[in-house]
């Protein structure tokens, strides 16, 4: 600068690259069907729907707008124009935020607070921003209206006050009131605005930068409204490596009415793409243990050769020096081969033997045989063996999950909680839907208790923080399939009970309702957590096994005590259905055989029963 040269920043933004993608691909299909295609840079910038989108807070996804604090700040808001998302961006700043600016401006937008300007002059200065000093293009404007400042002199004087030396300020002090007093400003009142303008110039934001942002903001709002499913199946290709990412934007598209379809190795593509307005298939790309050039090669050979019939046809065709032992069990583990029509326990017992018979298919094309006569030999099958797969039980569910999990990061295809659903109807007073939605809930932490309610879930996400006396908090979301509740664990009861509060753990939460006004929804105050195997011999009445005289052997007496054992001491009573040819009674066993009622014994009991022989009672 100092030797006349123009410095110019250059800023990369991955969010141009979503837009690129998505406008691609929106297109593409705009394209087929003889349509107008979409110029993102001729979308009307006053929208309804699209400002009806960001008043409800529905912006992750959307640039600059999708953090837990943006969205606050866009409920008490209510953004309605454009000016309004370009003053979104420049408030959403720790200086702003702390001097309470943000509440002044959003009371004067609302009607709470008097417009005022400190002079008339200044009325088409700051009309957009309800009278409040937000930009540093507006101190210049100050300057150039009131003080017949030149555009450059303007400038020396906004960067003086960003730079705040003291010298220069005086300086400019003296130079700001004449030039004002010259205009017929009275000096106290010259006086009075630049003290203005020298507060509010520590808070300044680059209007022209906060413009570029918002626009690109209202891009990625108004395709979000518009074009979901090529728009998330954008965003979520962009994030495919942050598995965190990938989990919020998938419970966002669900949110969104938008069903993201497993990964399939004969329906996806190496990144998320969208299959119609209300499905995404999940990229192949996002799978843990998969890498690019195995997937391009999967890719390749299915748009080449048609889909795939079954895993032995899929190992005779890939390339498997990419596509190895590892990337097949990733690839099942994940329900990437699911459209085979068998289950994944199956597939992966059937995987040894076909990646033998693949070998040898290789090896015989390899070698070009030739027949005796020196005639060619038939030509290889390319198309499945025709084998009949050896099938075998598939994997329980919560194995099958977790397995899902590890490769996907998260719980595509089910959800663990289900597998408890029918035992918390009996526990908990409502579902957590129900809960959000009921009134009467207590204003705030330290204010009168609110109703007693009993919640549960899977945690989905978990905070921790210090307070002020340096113990420790928590703060988990629970998810129950209807709805996700936060539940807010403070000092003693964590110290109690943190242990218990894990990621993808079920919980039974007991607490006080309150209404985060923040939030605007209710949340609950821990006092008591339990894991499910506590909360249910907690409120469980009773275990009961049905035992049938044809499916009972001579020895089942001494299997179910040699079960029972090392579960004895616990607090839920063991009761026993025998049912025999001509009569049935109930053997009760409360008192010798109380037990902590586990998965683990429930699994035991059932292995020498059966599958429907075992069951919790509650009251």
């Amino acid at each position: 600068e100092e030797v006349g040269l123009v410095k110019f920043d250059f800023l990369g933004l991955r969010t141009l690259t979503i837009i690129d993608w998505a406008l691609k691909a929106i297109n593409a299909d705009k394209q087929k069907n003889g349509e107008e295609i979409i110029d993102i840079a001729q979308i009307p910038l006053d929208d309804s729907e699209t400002f009806d989108l960001l008043k409800d807070s529905n912006t992750t996804a959307v640039f600059q707008l999708e953090s837990r604090g943006m969205k606050d700040l866009i409920r008490r808001l209510q953004p309605d124009t454009f000016e309004d998302i370009v003053a979104l961006v420049a408030l959403f700043r720790p200086g702003p935020l702390e001097s309470g600016m943000v509440q002044d401006f959003i009371d004067r937008k609302h009607g709470r607070a008097d417009v005022a300007y400190p002079h008339p002059d200044l009325e088409p200065v700051l009309k957009p921003t309800y009278g409040v000093i937000l930009y540093q293009e507006q101190v210049m404007q100050i300057a150039q209206v009131l003080a017949n400042y030149t555009l450059g002199g303007a400038d020396m004087l906004r960067r003086a006050m960003g730079k705040k030396k003291p010298e220069e300020m005086q300086k400019q002090r003296t130079i700001f009131t004449e030039g004002a007093v010259a205009r017929d400003v009275e000096e106290d009142t010259a006086t009075y605005i630049f003290d203005l303008m020298e507060k509010f110039a520590g808070y300044g934001f680059n209007k022209s930068h906060s413009a570029a942002y918002a626009l690109v903001s209202y891009q990625t709002a108004w395709l979000k409204r518009h074009y979901v499913a090529p728009f998330m199946a954008a965003v979520l290709s962009s994030d495919m490596d942050n598995t965190d990412k990938v989990v919020i934007l998938i419970e966002d598209c669900r949110e969104q009415g938008i069903k993201v379809l497993p990964p399939d190795v004969n329906n996806s593509d190496y990144m998320f793409c969208a299959n119609d307005e209300k499905t995404v298939n999940y990229g192949l790309g996002a799978i843990k243990g998969v890498g690019e050039g195995a997937i391009e090669s999967i890719v390749h050979e299915r748009k080449e050769n048609g889909e795939y019939k079954d895993i032995f046809d899929f190992c005779k065709r890939v390339d498997l020096r990419k596509v190895n032992k590892r990337v097949l069990e990733a690839l099942i583990r994940s329900g990437a081969m699911d459209s085979f029509g068998i289950n994944r326990a199956s597939l992966m017992h059937n995987l040894p033997e076909a990646l033998q018979e693949a070998e040898q298919h290789s090896k015989a094309a390899a070698a070009g045989q030739n027949d005796l006569f020196g005639f060619d030999a038939p030509a290889v099958d390319d198309s499945s063996s025709g084998k009949v797969l050896e099938q075998i039980a598939e994997w329980k569910e919560s194995e099958r999950l977790k397995f899902e999990k590890e490769t996907l990061g998260l719980f595509l295809t089910g959800h663990p909680i289900t597998q408890f659903e029918a035992e918390l109807r009996h526990i908990v007073s409502k579902k957590n839907a129900d809960v959000l939605s009921m009134s009467g809930a207590a204003r705030g932490f330290r204010g009168p208790k609110g109703k007693n309610v009993l919640v549960a879930g899977m945690i989905v996400e978990l905070r921790t923080r210090i307070s002020n006396d340096g113990s420790k908090m928590g703060f988990a979301t629970l998810d129950d399939r209807s709805g996700r509740i936060e539940i807010s664990v403070f000092s003693k009861v964590f110290e109690e009970y943190g242990a218990k509060l894990q990621r993808d753990q079920v919980v039974v939460a007991s607490g006080q309702l309150r209404y985060d006004e923040q939030r605007e929804q209710n949340k609950i105050v821990a006092e008591r957590i339990y894991t499910m195997e506590e909360a249910r011999e907690h409120y469980a009445r009773r275990l009961i096994i049905s035992m049938f005289t044809q499916n009972a052997g001579s020895d089942f007496a001494f299997k179910l005590k040699e079960v029972i054992e090392p579960f004895k001491r616990g607090a839920c009573p063991v009761m026993i259905e025998y049912v025999g040819e001509g009569a049935k009674a109930n053997l009760d066993f409360a008192r010798e055989w109380a037990v902590n009622p586990t998965d683990d014994l429930i699994q035991k009991l059932k292995g020498i029963t059966s599958e429907n022989s075992v069951r919790i009672e509650y009251p």
